[in-house]
């Protein structure tokens, strides 16, 4: 069946690339419908309140305090635990026995990809434009009380996931929603329900938007940008690109999870050891500056002189980019966590420490040095975003930022696969598991990743990043309420990892 999908895919994108240069306007006349529904979402969702001269959306303040309540809760697991994830991680506790597809590195590189994006180097440059190089020590405090936010989320829809006859696993906030409310309040039975409708429904329409569309869509103006722009090869051929990118994403996301963790298992830490190296380097050519930099940014946190707001504008900033950037309390990475081979809903979470950790507190942490140590956010004028980021890359080689343009294609790729399987499995959950349902979303997804680059976006991606931080208001409800049966589960695997019983059924199967 995925290979006649893909080849019925491969004919219908040769058919709409052919005609898709022949309709000037029509992105236009496509935003100017969305425009009025993206500003009412955008509105809605992102609604901020003035803090000492600067705008604070509340849905950054509802995840933060999130992460902050769960912290304390879970007396600091983000911290205490944080090496006995490693532990997992390396594979010290697999059992090939247990129930579910990946292990547990495969799902949090998957998990990763879906989170390491743009933003990591983008949205970075943006919170310290705005912000200041104080918003960085905020984003690492954010990124760390995320951890604890991953981990409850991961734990909970590992636990209440669906194990299928044939072995496959559906997982994440729609079952914990349903399932975990309706065991532990039966009579939210209903309130579960809803709440799990809306987070599917969002969690499809985030994913075409801001998964598909808009990552192949900066991925093909960095390339294009990179080889000569409008009067480059690329600058007319934006259907070519996106055949080929849905093509190889197809192969990827069509395979489902599975292989989708083998794939992330050796994308996710090549593209994160280059992009890690490549500031290393930026950071070693100014080494003698770095004391220096550490300085700016936590004299910065405290006293952002010059900065909208002041120290709250570059908290602001920060715990926004955190929150933009690793997706700690959207649920999304609980469905890819929950595919975990193991018999302890526990495990799942602990490993989901580490996502947040690697994504806001090193990678972000990295372009952030970059940017200030630097000084480009200070000397670049009406330079932003990810050309800020290569700005600092080019202070050192010239041809770093054609580096830095190949990791933006990793990045954006790794978010496309990912988030296909995502709203895929939030589809699947609406139409009660069909699976016809599950491969016509990732044929729909896939087809839209064309679109995506044949498009200005606009409304489109505004519409999307509104419906993914949508998520967060079912999710984090549903993890208030669900949070003593995580706490009871991590009593009962720390007692079991204590006495010896989970490495022994780990390494020698269920029944030793």
């Amino acid at each position: 069946m995925p290979f006649r999908l893909l080849a019925a895919l491969a004919a219908l994108l040769t058919t709409f690339s052919v005609h898709a240069q022949d309709a000037p306007g029509l992105d236009e006349r496509i935003n100017t419908a969305f425009t009025p529904v993206a500003d009412a979402i955008s509105a809605l969702i992102f609604y901020s309140v003035p803090v000492n001269g600067a705008q604070f959306p509340l849905i950054v303040g509802w995840l933060i305090f999130a992460g902050l309540v769960f912290t304390l809760y879970f007396r600091f697991i983000n911290i205490r635990a944080f090496g006995h994830a490693y532990q997992l991680l390396r594979g010290r506790y697999d059992n090939k026995n247990s129930p579910g597809e990946v292990t547990y590195f495969q799902a949090l590189s998957s998990a990763v990809s879906g989170t390491v994006g743009l933003g990591n180097i983008a949205g970075v440059a943006v919170a310290i434009t705005i912000g200041g190089p104080g918003a960085v020590f905020w984003m690492i405090v954010a990124g760390l009380l995320g951890m604890t936010t991953k981990f409850v989320e991961c734990t909970l829809g590992t636990k209440y996931r669906l194990v299928k006859a044939d072995g496959t696993v559906s997982g994440g906030p729609m079952y914990y929603l349903t399932r975990g409310i309706k065991e532990q309040y039966p009579k939210l039975g209903g309130v579960g329900w809803v709440l799990a409708i809306i987070f599917a429904i969002c969690a499809m329409l985030g994913a075409i938007g801001a998964g598909a569309m808009f990552q192949a869509n900066q991925a093909y103006a960095q390339l294009a940008n990179v080889t000569g722009g409008a009067d480059g090869f690329f600058g007319d051929k934006a259907w070519l690109f996106g055949l080929v990118y849905a093509g190889i994403a197809g192969a990827v996301v069509i395979g489902g999870i599975s292989r989708i963790g083998a794939v992330t298992a050796k994308l996710v830490p090549t593209m994160a050891a280059i992009y890690i190296l490549a500031c290393l380097v930026v950071l070693g050519f100014n080494v003698g500056a770095i004391p220096s930099a550490i300085g700016t940014i936590v004299s910065g946190a405290f006293s952002a002189e010059g900065v909208t707001g002041g120290i709250i504008g570059a908290l602001i900033q920060g715990f926004r980019r955190a929150a933009f950037s690793n997706e700690a309390g959207l649920g999304s990475s609980a469905i890819a966590h929950s595919t975990i081979k193991t018999r302890e809903p526990a495990s799942a979470g602990l490993v989901a420490l580490w996502e947040p950790f690697v994504d806001t507190v090193v990678i972000c942490s990295m372009t952030a040095m970059v940017i200030v140590i630097t000084g480009v956010y200070m000397t670049g004028e009406g330079v932003e975003g990810v050309q800020l980021t290569s700005a600092a890359f080019a202070t050192v080689m010239p041809w770093f930022p054609y580096l830095l343009a190949f990791l933006v294609l990793l990045f954006a790729f790794s978010t496309t696969i990912t988030w296909g399987y995502y709203g895929a499995k939030a589809a699947s959950f609406l139409a009660r598991e069909s699976k016809g349902v599950l491969y016509g979303f990732k044929f729909f997804y896939l087809v839209m990743v064309v679109v995506g680059c044949t498009m200005s976006l606009g409304a489109i991606v505004d519409l999307a990043d509104g419906l993914l931080f949508l998520m967060a208001i079912p999710n984090l409800i549903g993890l208030y309420l669900l949070a003593p049966v995580v706490k009871r589960e991590v009593k009962g695997y720390f007692e079991r990892v204590k006495s010896g019983e989970f490495e022994t059924k780990a390494s020698r199967g269920p029944d030793a």
